[in-house]
């Protein structure tokens, strides 16, 4: 190229090529976001054991260490994975910060007549009280090897069609009396080990007749094991506080905004009132809308979900006072592979599904979470002015003593009235939820309403506005 071509770089051109550079630079960026892993364990046995937060807001542990419950769905974890897969699924799960995963012992997809994947079954005879020792060595291990990753187990004694069949396989084999034994017997076999958190329940209502067997359950499980906590896992579209706020053995409500809705309206429904109830417990989403899930089981019609829904259920939920979270994919709590029949439409296997941008994108948001103190926050829609919103597109808002989050799902602008903060001067950001990028926007005085509007919008693009007290110096959000 002669000298004469070289020179004809026109401002036009400089800009695009500029401009190039920097779209490269951010799919670089995205890439090296979603390559960054965990290091070590997900979290620290040393700490202790869990408790409630002095606020009865969060869990954390006893020794006052922060513990941020972010769980998977790995529901079939003990009857459908063999040895080699369950290191891979749990070692892929600590890569991505996960800290608890949720699975159950009587597992739901036939888990008492179809063995486990070394050829035994849970029960001799499907008798409560005769427990086959080498299903439950397995169940051991599992949870043992997950306790080197630093991975809590979120144990369901037993899935709801063996109390309740209504859609499940069943059969039921569950009264009183044999719950009460039944969770005796668990609880002594897991009460020492440091990562169990119970969840009573399994996809049921708590209320009828089932409300004497699963009190009953919790309670034989109390009676033996004061070392862990212990929640109910509801039927969709409810929350454990319906029927069990007030039970001694609850530590913490667990809500199902299940896999119906792509609105704000069910934290609505659910979450803002067990935020409101009293005696005051810790309360979050122990099942929203899963990852490749079809909408509401219509995937002809509304689609699947996907990244970005999984997104705003996880910010939705934490923003509006859940002190924790658990992500879902479809493949995975059933951990479907070729040569097994697909439940609910599931459509890919579950080693397939391991790396989808969701899965990744919990680990951007735990380091969010992780990076200011966490058991102050607060729900603070207080915070915003805006009139109508969509609740498809609901802009919500939190905030700590030195701090405020405000997460905006599709790019509507946030008006924000500052003198709301607390304190004079702030330091303003945008956190990228898909890639952990964070921009610094500029220093503020405190004064009046303001509006924060992203320069990209529309579904899939959302951000995050961090406001922190200039004088608490935090460092870079997520970091």
């Amino acid at each position: 190229m002669t000298s004469k071509y070289r020179n004809q770089l026109t401002p036009k051109l400089i800009m695009k090529r500029i401009l190039l550079f920097i779209t490269l630079f951010r799919i670089l960026s995205l890439s090296q976001a979603q390559e960054t892993k965990w290091q070590g364990p997900s979290v620290d046995f040393k700490n202790g054991e869990l408790k409630v937060s002095d606020n009865k807001r969060f869990l954390e542990f006893e020794n006052g260490a922060k513990f941020f419950y972010l769980a998977d769905t790995g529901w079939e974890l003990f009857h459908r994975l063999d040895k080699i897969d369950t290191e891979k699924y749990l070692e892929n799960r600590r890569e991505k910060g996960f800290t608890v995963i949720q699975a159950v012992a009587l597992a739901e997809l036939d888990g008492l007549n179809t063995p486990n994947m070394e050829g035994e079954k849970p029960l001799i005879n499907n008798d409560l009280t005769k427990p086959n020792e080498k299903y439950f060595a397995h169940v051991d291990w599992v949870i043992k090897k997950a306790e080197e990753k630093g991975i809590f187990i979120g144990l369901l004694p037993t899935w709801g069609d063996k109390v309740d069949k209504q859609w499940g396989v069943g059969p039921v084999i569950f009264n009183k009396e044999n719950a009460f034994q039944y969770g005796k017997w668990i609880a002594t076999r897991y009460k020492d080990f440091p990562n169990i958190i119970w969840i009573n329940g399994g996809d049921r209502q708590g209320g009828g007749a089932n409300l004497e067997i699963w009190n009953a359950l919790a309670n034989g499980i109390k009676s033996v094991d004061k070392n862990h906590l212990m929640t109910f896992h509801p039927m969709g579209g409810n929350s454990s506080s319906k029927w069990f706020h007030s039970q001694d053995w609850l530590d913490f409500n667990m809500m199902q905004t299940g896999h119906g809705e792509r609105s704000y309206a069910a934290y609505k429904k659910l979450l803002i009132p067990d935020y409101q109830l009293q005696p005051i417990k810790p309360t979050f989403d122990g099942e929203p809308r899963y990852e490749d899930h079809p909408h509401d089981w219509k995937p002809e019609i509304l689609g699947w979900f996907d990244d970005a829904d999984v997104r705003q259920a996880a910010y939705w939920n934490l923003f509006s006072g859940g002190f924790g979270h658990t992500y879902g994919c479809h493949a995975i709590w059933q951990m479907l592979t070729p040569d097994r029949s697909p439940v609910g439409f599931g459509r890919h296997t579950w080693y397939d599904d391991l790396d989808l941008p969701g899965a990744f994108d919990m680990l951007i948001m735990r380091r969010l979470i992780e990076s200011r103190p966490m058991t102050e926050r607060i729900p603070f829609q207080e915070l915003l002015t805006n009139g109508y919103v969509p609740e498809t597109d609901y802009i919500v808002a939190t905030k700590g003593k030195d701090y405020a989050f405000i997460y905006i799902p599709t790019g509507w602008g946030a008006s924000v009235n500052l003198e709301k903060l607390g304190w004079s001067e702030s330091v303003t950001w945008w956190y990228n939820p898909r890639t952990g990028e964070c921009i610094k926007l500029k220093e503020i005085i405190n004064e009046g309403i303001q509006e924060f509007r992203p320069d990209t919008g529309g579904r899939g693009n959302d951000w995050i506005l961090v406001i922190d007290n200039k004088k608490a110096g935090f460092e870079t959000p997520g970091k």
